[in-house]
């Protein structure tokens, strides 16, 4: 499936009641929603997710706060979707986001940053399998 990326609403932003908000600006900023859940990372899952960042600090409490309560997943399909969706969300660090960005709505700090989006065409493939079989993707 080419134009794709991953999205998935983090557990600060579920807890926070931003489903329907951060839905409403994807959809209107042009991406298909291709596949959508409600589920919970395990830590187990976590771990395996963010596997790239196992070296890094900030490793066990990514995957604490991943772990710690739902996730809203979801497949968005739109022309050069990775490159789209990482401008809408922006950048990782809330009060440096751009006005009107996601991050800059509904994160509250680099941690517990609202919103993941896949970084590269390869890795949006990789992450979309993660979370969805092939019959779940419409």
């Amino acid at each position: 499936m080419a134009n794709i990326t991953l999205m998935m609403i983090k557990p600060d932003a579920v807890e926070n009641g931003h489903i329907g908000n951060i839905l409403e600006k994807v959809a209107s900023s042009g991406f298909l929603i291709k596949a959508l859940k409600l589920t919970q990372l395990s830590k187990n899952d976590a771990e395996r997710f963010y596997e790239i960042h196992k070296e890094r600090p900030f490793f066990d409490e990514l995957v604490a706060f991943m772990s710690r309560g739902p996730i809203v997943a979801a497949v968005l399909k739109k022309k050069n979707a990775v490159v789209d969706f990482r401008t809408l969300i922006g950048v990782t660090n809330p009060s440096e986001a751009a006005e009107g960005t996601i991050r800059k709505l509904y994160a509250t700090s680099i941690g517990e940053n609202a919103i993941h989006g896949s970084d590269s065409d390869e890795n949006a493939e990789i992450e979309a399998s993660f979370h969805f079989a092939k019959r779940e993707r419409f």
